[in-house]
């Protein structure tokens, strides 16, 4: 019996030794990853209408269903009194907390990239790789640099502000 308690409690040490041992070491390479928080990109009315008209409905949420007590009254009800309703106001969408700009694609053979283009300065909306392809991101206070890279063929799109507005320059090496 003691012999099995000590292989019991030997196998619990091994097992939270290698339990904390592999979390540290996916903590410590996922701790110096980051990724922007994904944006909203802002459509027109138009747009929302049409891919409106092209989604399938929804199916209909079931609602639950309670039982309802019988009601025991001694006196009789009253009448109802008219009431008067109003219509509700249309909601209005809250302003944007950032100013945006113009929002501009840039596809090319290696990936996308896709910026805010606003009056002076840009920001990064996404950017994807192409299948086979890799990517890095690099920023500074004044540029945004997207390089996609595959074997030794490389894909640069490139969005500078610091002389003036925006401007996206894509290159192939």
């Amino acid at each position: 019996m003691r012999r099995g308690l000590v292989h019991v409690l030997a196998w619990l040490l091994a097992t939270a030794a290698a339990t904390t041992l592999s979390w540290w070491g996916v903590h410590t390479v996922m701790a110096g990853t980051a990724y922007d928080p994904p944006r909203a990109v802002p459509i027109t009315a138009a747009e929302a209408a049409a891919h409106a008209s092209t989604r399938p409905p929804a199916p209909p949420t079931p609602t639950p269903r309670r039982p309802t007590p019988t009601p025991r009254r001694t006196t009789p009800p009253p009448s109802p009194t008219p009431t008067r309703t109003t219509p509700a106001p249309t909601p209005t969408p809250p302003p944007p907390t950032t100013p945006s700009g113009d929002v501009k694609a840039y596809d090319t053979g290696g990936g996308r990239a896709v910026f805010d283009l606003g009056p002076v300065s840009a920001t990064l909306v996404s950017a994807t790789p192409a299948t086979g392809w890799s990517m890095q991101v690099f920023k500074t206070e004044t540029w945004i640099r997207v390089e996609f890279s595959r074997s030794t063929d490389r894909v640069t799109v490139f969005c500078d502000w610091h002389d003036g507005p925006p401007h996206v320059d894509v290159q192939t090496y």
